[in-house]
């Protein structure tokens, strides 16, 4: 799977963790979505972490979906902006989540780029239907 970036997969995961009940229509892209927010001590080093992030992980077996970027000015004031870089990383069961982070291409990721980060919120969302 070629790696994709998609703020509005982002701006959607995010506005389901703000609150939004599911209706069980439409279905998300996998069972399992592991929803990153990444804030950088030096935020003019986004694009480096996005390239990795697109290097390292999309491609790591067991990834069914993958997007990463920024965060998008909606003009929304109930969006929240206090992150750099948004990533939601799809898994169909929870064996293929647990390879992942315990793949080294995701071990060595994080140990490159945690000391970089002032602030980092991991969210998983299993959705089973």
């Amino acid at each position: 799977m070629k790696p994709r970036r998609s703020v509005f997969l982002i701006a959607v995961s995010a506005s389901a963790l703000a609150g939004c009940v599911s209706t069980g229509s439409p279905r998300p892209v996998a069972a399992i979505s592991h929803v990153v927010f990444v804030s950088l001590a030096d935020p003019a080093r986004a694009d480096a972490l996005l390239s990795d992030a697109d290097a390292s992980l999309a491609s790591i077996p067991g990834v069914a979906a993958y997007a990463a970027g920024p965060h998008i000015d909606t003009g929304r004031p109930t969006v929240l902006q206090d992150y750099d870089i948004g990533m939601v990383i799809g898994f169909d069961s929870e064996a293929d989540y647990a390879a992942y982070v315990a793949h080294p291409d995701h071990v060595a990721f994080v140990a490159r780029w945690k000391p970089h980060l002032t602030a980092l919120r991991v969210y998983d969302i299993h959705d089973p239907e």
